[in-house]
């Protein structure tokens, strides 16, 4: 064991007893290895066979209908001739074919490949041509996207329809109203394609048979990182990542619905993330399956009437969501009407909650945002905060449990507690590895089995642990770092600020200074307030020395800040 394993270990453990002073349980036991996420399907399956497992637009899919058309789709994938290891990628919003064909791919014995539905052409071959996928499942929406590629790229396409799954007649309604908005149904042939309902009638279900030969470590999903670094890269999660990722959910999550136990009514998960995002998919997708949950699917987050009819109709006992969708919500007339006594957590991702946010958030509802931490390689939960907080804190947590985080310095060696560092993982929800790329994986792996996020955080005595920022994302400003979290963390607090990007630009007596990006609910705020705000909130060097007013900030399709954009939006003005 070397020095650093040994620093690690010794130093790495303190949230041991905050597990003990909360009572929950730090090991968690693995299923056998030769048992696979098919297991976790077929038991909900027959726990929950009557029960609702899905609801979109509100078109509902039972537990047994779910059952019924993966093995369907499953049957058609098998029959193809496809071998174990075969990518089948699907390009779908949250429509109730999304859950079926997830399913039917994994239940058929062969890789995931999760795809954003707004992909363009050029994004769609890479990750078609990277995974080497060789079928493809994609809504009618954006069939077209794939036919501009210009060739070939996958032996097999289906095409669905949003009311394939909503009955004859609503089904047919809803196709109808759709296919007749031409923006939103491009013309498009593709040879060779097959439609979602003919995949269903292709083969007898009873030709599915349950693959043998599929075990903990085998890869399930291939789960494509946003790219915001370089070219995107598929993160190998295996079955075992998988569960094991949902096993420590539960131990964190599932107290929260321990009212629902033996009960007729069932728990609803509000899912207005996309289930392709790794995020959605693990803590609404497979979660709320795994638990026999409601999944109320809303295919466009940003459509706030659909998602306050969906959240009225069937008022959610869990919501996760990122701190731009609980923002947006909290300040909206008409959902702050709503009645939200049966929500029961509400569970910030995918970027970081900021404090005003969540201040708000708890006043409309009455709940407190529980932060939870990880990424597309970890499955993707790491870190959680319990849901008996009783305010918010702006810390992600602890460790899940069976799980380690050290904070390292670029010398790969353990800071002490309270100084920062890089946030590392190990665990057994820690991707196997990057498909195609051992470059890629050797670069954020340790040689003792931690995963380095790139995510610069702080742990306090307890094992708590602050995020400050992405490495990329810090300002060196004289030679102090400034994170920009922590800057716009402070500015949301300005009642005329409703969201704020920030970035380092180059400043030549500094090196770099802050610029902040303003969407302002009042047009009378000036840059002036802006930098007035700044300069009783903030330390000198951390203060915006520039500030620009945008209608709405450039965000990814889970509702993320994507700073990037704002970089070369500034560099193109230089241009």
């Amino acid at each position: 064991m070397d020095n650093q394993e040994n620093l690690v270990r010794r130093n790495g453990q303190e949230w041991l007893k905050t597990y003990d002073k909360l009572g929950l349980t730090y090991d968690i036991t693995l299923p056998a290895a030769d048992t696979s996420l098919i297991d976790v399907f077929e038991r909900s399956f027959a726990n929950y066979k009557d029960k609702t497992a899905y609801v979109c637009l509100g078109a509902t899919l039972s537990f047994e209908q779910l059952d019924h058309y993966s093995q369907q789709i499953a049957a058609y994938l098998q029959s193809l001739g496809l071998e174990k290891g075969d990518k089948v990628a699907v390009m779908m919003p949250n429509i109730l074919q999304m859950p079926v064909t997830v399913l039917a791919v994994i239940r058929a014995g062969y890789v995931l490949v999760n795809v954003n539905p707004l992909y363009t052409s050029k994004e769609l071959a890479h990750q078609l041509d990277d995974s080497d996928a060789k079928v493809l499942f994609i809504i009618e929406n954006f069939a077209k996207t794939y036919q501009d590629i210009g060739k070939k790229m996958v032996d097999h396409v289906v095409i669905a329809s949003l009311g394939d799954l909503m009955g004859t007649f609503k089904g047919f309604l809803v196709n109808t109203v759709v296919r007749h908005v031409k923006k939103m149904v491009p013309d498009y042939q593709i040879s060779g394609s097959i439609t979602f309902k003919q995949a269903l009638k292709k083969v007898p279900r009873s030709r599915y048979k349950r693959p043998n030969n599929v075990g903990l470590e085998d890869v399930a999903v291939l789960q494509y990182t946003g790219g915001t670094t370089g070219v995107a890269k598929g993160a190998m999660l295996t079955h075992k990542n998988l569960v094991a990722n949902l096993i420590q959910a539960d131990t964190f999550l599932g107290g929260g619905l321990s009212e629902y136990e033996n009960s007729n009514t069932q728990p609803v998960i509000m899912t207005a993330l996309p289930l392709y995002h790794i995020f959605s998919f693990t803590v609404c997708g497979m979660f709320g399956l795994n638990r026999g949950c409601i999944c109320l699917l809303v295919p466009n987050p940003q459509d706030s009437k659909s998602l306050i009819k969906a959240y009225k109709d069937y008022p959610p006992t869990f919501f996760p969501a990122v701190n731009t969708l609980f923002n947006s919500l909290a300040n909206n007339a008409e959902f702050k009407a709503l009645d939200h006594s049966g929500l029961r957590m509400s569970m910030g991702g995918g970027m970081a909650v900021l404090r005003p946010t969540a201040e708000l958030w708890e006043k409309v509802t009455g709940n407190v945002i529980i932060q939870g931490y990880g990424l597309s390689e970890t499955s993707p939960i790491a870190t959680a905060n319990p849901i008996t907080l009783t305010e918010f804190t702006g810390k992600i947590g602890i460790p899940m449990p069976g799980t380690q985080v050290a904070i390292l310095d670029e010398a790969g060696h353990e800071v002490a507690l309270g100084e920062r560092g890089e946030i590392s993982v190990r665990g057994p929800q820690v991707m196997k590895g990057y498909w195609n790329r051992e470059d890629a994986t050797n670069d954020v792996m340790t040689d003792d089995g931690f995963f380095r996020t790139g995510d610069i955080g702080v742990m306090d005595d307890d094992g708590y642990i602050t995020i400050v920022d992405r490495k990329k994302d810090m300002i060196l400003v004289s030679g102090f770092n400034v994170y920009p979290n922590e800057v716009e963390d402070v500015m949301t607090g300005h009642p005329k600020i409703v969201e704020c990007g920030v970035i380092g630009i180059e400043d030549e007596r500094s090196g770099e200074v802050p610029k902040i990006f303003v969407v302002r609910s009042d047009e009378s705020l000036s840059a002036k307030d802006v930098l007035a705000y700044a300069k009783q909130n903030l330390t000198g060097y951390k203060r915006p020395r520039h500030v620009e007013f945008l209608e709405e900030l450039p965000k990814s399709n889970v509702g993320k800040i994507l700073r990037k954009e704002l970089r070369k939006f500034e560099e193109q003005k230089g241009q």
